[in-house]
């Protein structure tokens, strides 16, 4: 490839503004003359410690060692390579490159090749919603109260309904069917290679920088046996586990509030009427749940060091969408930032309440909003009488689990105070339930001993079963606990080798391994008939565990989105079983001698973990 002449490299950089491509992604303000700081993009971190100097176009990290200019910047962040990370700002800029052999800009390739596909997909979409064949999609977008200008706004766009639509009109300039397949918008079967999107209203869905990475897409006719919203597969700049909806529309609202506000709805349409209404901090998840990763995200653009911003949850009637947020409070890497409920009236989401009761009721939302952890415990005292006794102490068993869950030892006191005071009963006796929730449900100490029971048949004692409740709480079990739950309701769907692999590990807690070992055993995950006969050969006391976590619901929207989750959970279990045995590498590396076959041997399986880590972690 041509090399771009230095005195061009040197020229885009010197009128790019470091803090202004920097600002895109992470929330930056004053730390002193020409400094600005803000939550490092490189790693986790509760207090800032990323610092910015745009006089001298430099980045540095004081807690990573993370340091740089904007090239550097946008190739750690975006994976571009020197030339890609040059031609994005100069065409940001409208900077004509010149190359050493005095040639046109070359075409690019890789990752810049997807953004410029999706670019292009994103503008012929829009132009079919236009076309005549589109009339469904502008009834839909009318039914639910948005114009043209709304449209525009969001970018909003409709796929036409043949199979080749798109396929033409983007070979047409250039791309290749490789390149449109590794963007995800097309697919290939036994009627070759087809558009993915077909007679759906499709909107673009944004990175924070504003670039179009993929595309949410809605059902409009009665023939499409697809599911009611389809996206853009994963891919190698589309990580639906790190994308939020709207967020560059959002970010800079929610970079200037007071307080830094961010509304999490449930869909597109929930945040085009919340923008449209003037809460325009709105943001939503694209095809999965709410979890650690869109927290990151997030803090790094509210500037998440304190605890003087808000997270507001627009929750309707769904009880997997609230389960799972929840879940991902009780995380390491929850929000510093204050986080809050809001249901509004009759369990209307946002775009039905615009519609029923104006851009006025939408706003209201925020003036009736409640802090999640007490949402959660009132929803859970709603299901018990409280006038009597058994009511209040079945609602104290019931509610002091989500109070055991909160890990902020400030906050945790308060809370076992506001149960005490919902249900007229003694703080102490919250905080001792709260204590054995805790502990997974372990008796106290002081309780007395009971008397095993015995099997009249043998004679022998009868081991009490192993439930949910009983479980150990640790983000370790929680991942091992979801897992399993996906894999027994979701396994036939969620790609084998990855599951086979996630499940070929044992796990840490003996009654989710003995689950675990069940599912790994089925022969075939994709035949009828094949869940029962797997919870079934679970041993005891295990079975009934077993049972619970095919029974429980899976806290994810839609099956494409559970789907979705069960295969990142599948990951996950994945990456920590590489950790697990590079650390045990690195000491055994450490009794080798270094020049041995031995030593050899083991630094090389070494490299080999990194390599395979680094694969699963882009996948």
């Amino acid at each position: 490839m041509p090399r771009i002449r230095q005195a061009d490299v040197d020229e885009v950089k010197a009128r790019t503004n470091i803090a202004d491509i920097i600002g895109e992604r992470v929330a930056l303000k004053s730390a002193g003359v020409g400094s600005l700081k803000g939550l490092c993009p490189f790693h986790d971190e509760k207090s800032p410690s990323f610092h910015v100097r745009q006089q001298v176009g430099y980045y540095h990290c004081f807690g990573c060692g993370e340091s740089g200019d904007v090239y550097s910047f946008l190739r750690e962040m975006d994976h571009v390579s020197f030339t890609e990370a040059v031609e994005r700002l100069a065409g940001r800029i409208g900077y004509t490159l010149h190359y050493e052999d005095g040639g046109a800009a070359p075409e690019t390739s890789g990752r810049s090749r997807l953004y410029a596909a999706n670019t292009a997909a994103a503008e012929f979409f829009r132009a079919q919603l236009l076309t005549p064949d589109a009339e469904a999609g502008r009834r839909f977008l009318g039914e639910r109260g948005f114009d043209a200008g709304a449209a525009a706004h969001f970018g909003v766009g409709f796929a036409p309904r043949g199979w080749d639509g798109m396929l033409k009109a983007l070979t047409a300039q250039g791309f290749t069917r490789e390149e449109l397949s590794n963007a995800g918008l097309v697919s290939t079967g036994q009627r070759g290679v087809y558009d993915r999107f077909r007679g759906r209203l499709v909107w673009p869905i944004r990175d924070v920088s504003g670039q179009t990475i993929g595309f949410g897409a809605r059902k409009l006719f009665d023939d499409d046996n697809g599911p009611k919203y389809l996206n853009t597969p994963e891919t190698p700049i589309y990580k639906k586990a790190q994308v939020l909806y709207g967020l560059d529309l959002a970010k800079r609202d929610i970079a200037r509030g007071d307080p830094r506000r961010v509304v999490v709805v449930e869909g597109y349409t929930d945040v085009m009427a919340c923008h449209l209404a003037g809460l325009t901090t709105a943001i939503a998840t694209c095809g999965t749940a709410f979890g650690t990763d869109h927290i990151k995200v997030l803090r790094r653009v509210m500037g998440d060091d304190n605890a003087s911003g808000e997270v507001v949850f627009t929750f309707d009637g769904d009880e997997a969408g609230q389960k799972a947020a929840l879940r991902a409070f009780t995380e390491d890497d929850r929000f510093n930032a204050q986080t809050f409920v809001a249901v509004a009236p009759d369990g209307l989401d946002p775009c039905d309440l615009r519609l029923q009761r104006g851009d006025a009721a939408v706003r209201g939302l925020m003036d009736t909003k409640q802090p999640m952890f007490e949402f959660a415990i009132d929803r859970k005292l709603g299901g018990f009488d409280l006038s009597t006794v058994e009511g209040r102490v079945g609602a104290l068993r019931a509610a002091a689990p989500i109070v055991a869950e909160i890990r902020d030892q400030l906050l945790r006191p308060g809370y076992e105070r506001v149960l005490a005071r919902r249900l007229g009963m003694d703080p102490t006796e919250v905080r001792s339930e709260v204590e054995r929730a805790a502990r997974g449900g372990s008796a106290p100490h002081q309780a007395r001993r009971e008397v095993p029971q015995v099997d009249p048949a043998t004679g022998g004692s009868v081991v009490a079963p192993v439930t949910l409740a009983g479980l150990p709480r640790s983000p370790d079990v929680a991942v091992e606990r979801d897992a399993l739950m996906g894999a027994l309701q979701y396994g036939h769907q969620v790609d084998q080798a990855l599951l086979n692999r996630a499940l070929g590990m044992p796990f840490r807690t003996p009654g989710l391994d003995a689950v675990r070992e069940a599912v790994a055993a089925a022969p075939d995950r994709t035949r009828a008939g094949w869940v029962t006969e797997a919870v079934n050969s679970v041993r005891e006391p295990y079975r009934s565990l077993a049972g619970e976590l095919l029974m429980t619901p899976f806290p994810a929207r839609d099956e494409e989105r559970a789907v979705a989750t069960v295969a990142d959970l599948a990951r996950r279990l994945v990456l920590r079983q590489l950790e697990r045995d590079k650390q045990e590498l690195l000491g055994a590396v450490q009794r080798v001698p270094a020049d041995s076959d031995g030593g050899r041997a083991l630094r090389m399986r070494l490299r080999d973990i990194d390599a395979e880590r680094q694969r699963f972690a882009e996948s």
